[in-house]
């Protein structure tokens, strides 16, 4: 039999970073599922949109690199409890901006905090050294996926 290439998913590094990434995602959620009966999109929305208001739904995609189904989803869902609004610009009616609502910026606010202190608890085992080092590293490569991005 030839040679060939074998894939240990354990050291893959997409794969890795897939997983943990998902394990601390279910793991915040639980800060919010309970309490606000949301869904990880669904808190994605509405921290991108904490931090930038007035934004087309396109961009709340782009920033959040999901779905673009999940992500429209999500805001239907959002708007429909109250939690964010849609504004259509009068100059074009194809496009609207969204925005948190009040009841969504109280969660938001409430929410918020608890992911923050999540961080830190992730992040003490860590000394400031090897958390710079995470920081650059990230940093790079997100630059590296995008330089490498076909198309």
């Amino acid at each position: 039999m030839p040679d060939r290439d074998i894939l240990d998913l354990e050291h893959f590094l997409p794969y890795r970073l897939s997983v943990l990434s998902n394990r601390i995602s279910q793991d915040i959620a639980r800060l919010y599922a309970d309490r606000f009966g949301l869904g990880i999109t669904e808190w994605r929305v509405l921290a991108v949109l904490g931090r930038h208001s007035d934004i087309p739904a396109r961009e709340v995609a782009e920033r959040t690199a999901m779905d673009k189904v999940a992500v429209s989803r999500a805001i239907a869902s959002l708007q429909a409890a109250g939690r964010i609004e849609r504004q259509t610009r009068r100059d074009d009616r194809r496009h609207s901006m969204l925005r948190l609502s009040p009841a969504g910026r109280a969660i938001y606010d409430e929410v918020a905090p608890m992911a923050l202190a999540y961080q830190r608890r992730l992040l003490e085992g860590l000394s400031p050294e090897e958390r710079a080092a995470l920081d650059r590293l990230l940093t790079r490569m997100e630059e590296l996926e995008l330089a490498t991005r076909p198309g």
